[in-house]
């Protein structure tokens, strides 16, 4: 009996320490077929990876600062937004501490108060005195963290499907189980890797869904970087203290006095507009929402137009974005 159970023992020993080295072998490949497309730069005794454009002469939009959401790069939001912006402004393309190429810093970047001073830090850095703060899912609860922390610093904010306001539920048990001490330091080496490989390209579907997935998607935002280790129980920390901290952070939303747009779908399984979106435009006084038909998670993609739009009514042009969503048409995936 207690040869079985050592025989047992040891191949669960053998198979873990094979899922160990899969793992590492991963992510160095990983990080090898991704590098930084930016600088590291000193934020305060850890590095902040992000790609900086400096302010062209042609340009006729104040500095814009943008945030990715959860399992998320700077990639993400500079594929859809770098070409069409170029020549119009500065703009900083931010890795959020422990994401992509950044490093995590201390315990007070586990939560988004923590992860907006680093990232009005990092301005500091660069010489970016006031921004209009764009913000993607989980990056939405940071730029509002960041209005609350950074009022001067904030020229406006637009959100983009954002995740801010408490909600009925929980999160996906691997983000409670990762962000756990020891448990979660074993499964994000081990189990997470493999798991990760075999479920991307379904869950990046899902978060496009119902509108189609870009078909060079994975090649160009590098989704693949949120499998390492490191960052895949950083990210599981982020989701999965998120909910704790919108119930308390999303009593202050009132204070903010910075013009604010929200786009969002109405076809979001991600991020239920009903609670978030409108909560928003809710709670930030003169904040427009502008809710657009058979829209996923993905306005950044499939409404480029549109959120350029809002940035720029944000920067004090006129647009009518309730029109231009009354037309927007939405391209569906095929089923």
């Amino acid at each position: 009996m207690l040869s079985i159970l050592a025989f047992i023992l040891l191949a669960i020993l053998l198979a873990l320490l094979l899922l160990l080295i899969f793992s590492w072998i991963m992510a160095r490949r990983i990080t090898r077929r991704f590098p930084p497309q930016g600088n590291l730069v000193d934020v305060g005794g850890y590095r902040m990876h992000a790609v900086h454009v400096p302010r062209p002469d042609t340009a006729d939009l104040p500095p814009l600062v943008f945030i990715h959401g959860a399992s998320g790069n700077c990639l993400d939001q500079m594929t859809p937004f770098l070409a069409p912006l170029s020549g119009r402004a500065e703009m900083l393309f931010v890795d959020r501490p422990g994401h992509g190429h950044s490093e995590r810093g201390g315990p007070e970047n586990d939560t988004p108060d923590g992860q907006a001073r680093a990232i009005a830090a990092l301005m500091d850095r660069y010489g970016i005195e006031r921004a209009i703060i764009c913000g993607h899912s989980f990056g939405g609860a940071i730029a509002a963290s960041f209005a609350l922390a950074a009022p001067e610093k904030t020229a406006g904010l637009l959100f983009l499907s954002p995740a801010t306001h408490p909600w009925p539920g929980g999160v996906d048990w691997y983000y409670t189980l990762t962000a756990r001490p020891v448990l979660g330091w074993l499964f994000s080496r081990t189990l997470a890797m493999p798991a990760g490989l075999v479920r991307m390209h379904g869950a990046i579907r899902a978060v496009f869904h119902p509108n189609p997935q870009p078909p060079d998607y994975h090649e160009r935002t590098a989704p693949a970087l949120v499998l390492r280790p490191a960052t895949f129980r950083n990210n599981a920390k982020d989701v999965a203290g998120l909910l704790d901290y919108v119930t308390t952070a999303a009593r202050s939303y009132p204070s903010i006095s910075a013009p604010t747009i929200v786009i969002t779908g109405d076809s979001d399984d991600i991020v239920l507009a009903d609670i978030h979106s409108v909560g928003l435009v809710r709670d930030i006084a003169d904040a427009e929402l502008v809710t657009l038909r058979d829209l996923g998670h993905k306005p950044d993609y499939i409404a480029t137009d549109i959120a350029i739009a809002a940035i720029e009514k944000i920067a004090g042009r006129q647009h009518d974005l309730q029109h231009m969503a009354r037309t927007f048409v939405a391209p569906l995936a095929a089923q």
